[in-house]
């Protein structure tokens, strides 16, 4: 479960602009949500909320069971490895096959190799990707990139899978296949929550849809409000400037919540300019990072 009560957070301290602003949520397990809003709204503080990256000006945040302003800097490595995160951008390893991508997140938590032989092909089946396992990523379309994504972030098993723009780098086919594909997941008992612009995909999914605004929760009665103007509809549904975009996003190139001294990762370079899989920290995680974003991170 999830559940954040009167959650704020402001990036500046007396600026009286606060990020988010008296949050009050609750997903349960094995729920299906998406969050949308226009850029500024909150999502994307959220989302570092949720994954520690940020501490909040004042509320509590409870994830699992675990209040996180309880959880001590060296626990949190292990609590980000029981949530599956899926990028917009993929974040793919370049130098390695499907299989071994996937296989990466298993052998950062020390699994033996013999459980990752017979891990990594039964998720690789479920994404249906079994016959691609040596494919590179540069041999693969947008979707099944997308795919090994989420094969990578639910093959450790989490309770839930956080996708930030899932959707953002796909044509409208493989966009669909993905939330298909996402909608199965959750029928095993994942809870999931997508962070989208992609107001035609949540309209027709019919799931709960928390729907934000300059910080705070405008709706949460399951549909989005169709007079609230998306933020990508200038560039498309997946648009350059959306929530997650590749210059301004929370996860794009300047990405603040990992630096560059983990040891399971080694430097940005390995996985090419823009940054890697999971970025560099994501798994050996320093303290949370309160800052390095323009004014609202959205």
């Amino acid at each position: 479960m999830i559940r954040l009560e009167h959650v704020s957070k402001e990036y500046l301290a007396g600026s009286g602009l606060p990020a988010l602003n008296d949050v009050n949520m609750e997903i349960e397990d094995g729920e299906f949500v998406f969050i949308v809003g226009d850029s500024g709204s909150g999502k994307s503080t959220l989302i570092k909320l949720l994954l520690k990256e940020l501490e909040p000006t004042s509320g509590t945040i409870v994830i699992n069971g675990r209040k996180l302003n309880k959880i001590r800097r060296r626990q949190i490595p292990k609590f980000r490895r029981e949530i599956g995160v899926v990028f917009q951008d993929f974040r793919l390893l370049k130098d390695r096959n499907v299989y071994n991508n996937v296989a990466f997140a298993q052998k950062v938590i020390g699994e033996s190799t013999r459980m990752i032989r017979c891990n990594v092909p039964n998720i690789l089946s479920k994404v249906g990707l079994a016959a691609k396992y040596r494919s590179y990523p540069r041999q693969l379309s947008g979707g099944e990139q997308q795919r090994v994504a989420i094969a990578r972030a639910l093959i450790n098993r989490p309770k839930i899978l956080l996708a930030d723009e899932p959707t953002g780098n796909l044509d409208n086919t493989n966009a669909w296949d993905i939330m298909k594909l996402m909608e199965e997941i959750n029928n095993d008992g994942t809870t999931i929550v997508v962070v989208t612009h992609n107001l035609e995909i949540v309209s027709r999914m019919n799931k709960r849809v928390i729907q934000m605004n300059k910080g705070v929760i405008v709706d949460d009665s399951g549909r989005p409000d169709p007079d609230v103007k998306d933020s990508a509809s200038d560039g498309g549904s997946y648009g350059e400037n959306s929530a997650f975009g590749e210059s301004t996003g929370s996860y794009g190139r300047d990405f603040t919540a990992f630096s560059r001294r983990d040891r399971f990762f080694g430097t940005a370079g390995t996985y090419g300019a823009g940054g890697s899989a999971y970025e560099e920290d994501f798994y050996d995680a320093g303290p949370p990072v309160d800052g390095g974003d323009d004014g609202d991170a959205d």
